[in-house]
């Protein structure tokens, strides 16, 4: 989650691809939406609940 800005970011495991989620600081904490569909829905996450949800990914806890 370090470095995101108000910008949308892919996942550096996207490889180019368009099936991917985005993510971007906003609203006072992350926005996530479905690179596409970048016109649809954008889901809202506290930092913290963010940061735990990466946490277990990389930790292998969650399957991506």
């Amino acid at each position: 989650m370090n470095g995101l800005t108000r910008d949308w970011a892919k996942s550096t495991k996207s490889n180019g691809s368009d099936s991917c989620v985005e993510a971007r600081a906003g609203g006072g904490g992350v926005q996530v939406r479905d690179s596409k569909d970048r016109s649809g829905p954008i889901l809202c996450f506290e930092r913290e609940s963010y940061r735990s949800f990466l946490v277990g990914l990389k930790a292998g806890v969650l399957s991506s």
